[in-house]
């Protein structure tokens, strides 16, 4: 009854927001509420973002339809502190009384206080003030229309506007435009006054943006402009700036026809009060200065070492603490080049990406000794050569009942004066917990240790040249890579060894690719024992099935709690299952080899040496950019080197048949991974997000499974939202383990984002995919992918989110519902689950995708 009253109470609540809120309640009389704005083209609406976006008033934001911001706005009381002013007047007495034993002054500012006015104060910067006609700001939008569309070619374009009334104090606005028909560019002739640039031009011109038989548009004369004059400062036209690009239009208006002259005329000089013409000049680069240790408080500092190295002069206020070829490999502007604006836009790039300077200076002066050059002076202000970091946190988890957390980081820049980085880190964890077997019953009795070292190299560190296939430009440095980390009374209490050998570099901008040549991943589990204390799904599972077939007085349970002992009546009865002592059901049997190969896989250990290739390459030009794609693609090898060094060892095969090395089976296998991403701008905040993945990891040669930690799982914040973590698939099993994972997966997402107001967003969203088994030993068949008519057990994952933008971070809150269960009987897959009590709530930093 009582949660009946609070739901009643609740749809009250949102009724009267929603149907008693008056939207012209705060509209002066005499005026009128702008309700809508209708754009028609040619008698065709349209209210496409860029031509709506010409309009100096917008009707109020609205959220499908409800203009919730303005109902907000209009329930705050107006002059609220006003209001208590007023108040006081009418009862000085009570005024009086308050400033006796406040005072006057804080009298005054409790009118002025959250108590008073802070609740009207928040819901009128919360919503939107209400949108008041003004026919001077219609008639501002129709010359912005009428200039848009002339832009375009329409030069015949007319507009007018139109006034509807809809309601008492509600009126909308109608806008037609007659763009009439466009005009096309004809002949496009040149007249270019200086020979040097003209030859650029005529050598580059099958480049050129504006063509003839295009229909005329400005954007087009501007990237022409913009082509033209990034092909002659990057071809030595030291002095030409953009304004030097012209274009005389003549148009035919009978014919609906534009011939464009496009001329450039001689560099302009002044000399004191006259201006003098002359033709321009194509510079080349007589000398490069590199100044090491610049310091731009202390400019003038004296130059105490200086060296030449391959047409390269390096200056330093103190002893060089640089290789000269370490520096100059990034210096892509040369000696004998002519001036580039590219060669000095991808020097500043190369020599950031050091990580051992501030973002380069790169001044250019004229030669006097020597006519159309340059002295290119490079300044590099060096960062610190040390940085440490360290930091602590106390944690709580389902493991650790209190924990303390350190992290300490030290990064070292130039260590072998080659601009090479060395960075390590070291990271610490002492806990408590309650659950874990504590007999000496000390506080802190689960710890974990780990370090973890880098060294960056800016090139290919190879013992042969790399130049011409991975050119300087692309900007490739090396990672050298080794951590390990230990833990104890934590799960399994594994040891981790990783280690890696990784290759970088960018051929375009937003284009990467990354070589993984060695990836060693080595993890030994030093607590087997402690499985089914960490796994509680499986051990409860295993426990309900021994309860059914064995006596309770079974040595196997424990005879106080009914439970079956950990390890010795958990193996007892597993073994005596397997040896057939204890005949189960199908179901049943099914259950238990589904725990003892879960098992067996969490427990083994892991020994992973890959190579590995992956490619990104992204549209997005920044961070406010919502209209762009982005691909992801890996390729993965694993246990092939190690497969021949066993066979060449001739180390004998364990007891699984399997090759070691070490004495520790290896993992062999091949994995591929493919992702794309799209999103698209809808205007108005609101933009339509995609995201398709698919990966499959095949297991051969040494291996029948792939590593735990090599695949995937389904489920999650940045996953299928309607699912935990692990919690769902592989395929239509209904896994009741605590990791469900598998070799294959399938996944896709769709998202509709939007403003409500302010910082706060919101989201529609819904995820598909699932995880199966393909092509290794799992013997489930609800598990394992058979072609197309597995697809029937993709899951589907719907429902909506709440994001709060901090600028430098999203905090987001999505709730998931399960819309298709594939775990589920034939009539309760769909629909049946979509209820707040089964939905998931995920809490998450940034979008997901």
């Amino acid at each position: 009854m009582k949660k009946s009253l609070t739901k009643i109470s609740l749809f009250i609540l949102i009724g009267l927001i929603i149907f008693g809120c008056n939207s012209t309640k705060r509209v002066p009389d005499g005026k009128s509420l702008l309700t809508k704005n209708n754009i028609y083209i040619d008698d065709k609406k349209d209210n496409a973002e860029e031509v709506f976006n010409q309009l100096y008033q917008k009707q109020n934001s609205a959220i499908f339809g409800f203009p919730l911001r303005l109902n907000i706005y209009n329930l705050a009381k107006p002059k609220s502190d006003s209001l208590f002013k007023a108040k006081m007047i009418q009862n000085p007495k009570r005024y009086y009384r308050k400033a006796r034993w406040l005072s006057k002054k804080q009298v005054k500012r409790l009118g002025e206080s959250f108590l008073y006015s802070g609740v009207d104060n928040f819901l009128r910067k919360t919503g939107e003030a209400p949108v008041v006609l003004d026919t001077s700001s219609t008639r501002r939008s129709l010359k912005r229309l009428r200039s848009y569309f002339y832009n375009r070619g329409y030069f015949d374009v007319t507009t007018q506007y139109k006034i509807d009334t809809v309601d008492k104090k509600k009126v909308k606005l109608r806008y037609d435009i007659k763009t009439g028909k466009p005009y096309i560019i004809d002949s496009i002739k040149t007249f270019i006054a200086s020979p040097a640039l003209d030859s650029i031009y005529q050598s580059r011109k099958r480049n050129a943006v504006l063509k003839s038989k295009q229909k005329f548009e400005t954007v087009t004369f501007d990237e022409e402009r913009k082509r033209i004059t990034e092909d002659f400062r990057n071809n030595g036209a030291f002095r030409f700036q953009q304004n030097y690009v012209t274009f005389d239009i003549d148009t035919l208006k009978k014919t609906h026809i534009a011939n464009v002259d496009l001329v450039i005329e001689n560099e302009s000089i002044r000399l004191e009060d006259s201006l003098k013409t002359k033709p321009f000049e194509l510079y080349k680069i007589s000398k490069v200065n590199i100044f090491t240790d610049h310091n731009p408080t202390n400019a003038s500092a004296p130059i105490k070492d200086s060296v030449v190295y391959n047409d390269f002069t390096l200056y330093s206020t103190n002893k060089l603490k640089y290789r000269p070829k370490a520096i100059t490999d990034g210096i892509f502007v040369t000696k004998g080049n002519y001036f580039s604006d590219f060669r000095s836009s991808i020097t500043s790039r190369y020599l950031s990406n050091l990580k051992v300077f501030n973002y380069p200076l790169i001044q250019y002066v004229e030669d006097k000794t020597q006519k159309n050059s340059l002295i290119a002076n490079v300044y590099l202000t060096p960062r610190k050569k040390y940085t440490f970091g360290f930091s602590t946190d106390f944690t709580h988890s389902n493991i650790q009942d209190f924990g303390i957390t350190g992290n300490t980081f030290l990064g070292i820049r130039n260590v072998f004066n080659g601009a090479e980085t060395f960075e390590i880190g070291f990271r610490g964890n002492i806990g408590s917990s309650k659950d874990l077997a504590n007999p000496n019953n000390t506080f802190f009795n689960i710890s974990e240790i780990g370090v973890d070292a880098k060294l960056n190299f800016p090139r290919i560190f190879l013992p042969f040249k790399t130049d011409k296939i991975i050119p300087k430009t692309m900007i490739p440095f090396t990672t050298l890579s080794v951590g390990y980390a230990k833990q104890t009374n934590i799960g399994l209490d594994k040891q981790n060894f990783t280690s890696s050998l990784t290759y970088n570099w960018t051929p375009k901008r937003n284009t990467n690719f990354k070589l993984d040549l060695i990836n060693i991943q080595f993890v030994k589990n030093l607590n087997p024992s402690n499985y089914f204390n960490i796994y509680q799904s499986s051990y409860n599972t295993l426990n309900e099935i021994a309860q059914d077939y064995l006596p309770a007085t079974s040595p196997y349970f424990n005879q106080d709690t009914g439970r079956l002992l950990i390890e010795d009546g958990t193996n007892g009865f597993i073994n005596d299952v397997a040896a057939g002592n204890i005949p189960l059901s199908v179901s049943d049997a099914k259950s238990v080899l589904s725990i003892v190969e879960r098992r067996q896989r969490l427990i083994e250990n892991n020994l992973i040496f890959a190579t590995n290739i992956s490619f990104t390459k992204t549209s997005k030009k920044d961070l406010l950019d919502n209209e762009f794609f982005a691909v992801k693609a890996k390729v993965e090898s694993a246990g092939n080197l190690l497969s021949i060094l066993a066979r060449a060892s001739k180390q004998l095969q364990n007891q699984n048949g399997a090759n070691t090395f070490l004495d520790v089976e290896f993992s062999q296998y091949l994995k591929g991974e493919f992702e794309y991403i799209k999103h698209w701008d809808l205007s108005r905040k609101k933009v339509f997000a995609t995201k398709v993945f698919a990966g499959i990891a095949v297991p051969y040669g040494n291996s029948d499974d792939v590593p735990f930690s090599r695949s995937y799982f389904a489920g999650g914040t940045n996953d299928n939202r309607a699912w935990q973590s692990y919690s769902l698939g592989p395929g239509a099993s209904g896994s009741f383990l605590d990791f469900n994972e598998a070799n294959m997966k399938l996944a896709f997402s769709a998202e509709f984002r939007f403003n409500i107001f302010q910082q706060l967003n919101g989201a529609l969203f819904t995820d598909i995919g699932n995880i199966w088994n393909v092509l290794d030993n799992s013997k489930n068949e609800a598990a394992i992918f058979e072609g197309f008519k597995s697809l029937e057990n993709i899951a589907v994952g719907s429902g909506f989110g709440f994001r709060y933008d901090f600028n430098f971070f999203i905090v987001r809150l999505d709730l998931g519902f399960k819309t298709y269960n594939p775990s589920e009987f034939v009539n309760d897959k769909w629909m049946k689950e979509m209820r707040f009590d089964k939905s998931v709530l995920n809490i998450g930093i940034n979008y997901p995708f």
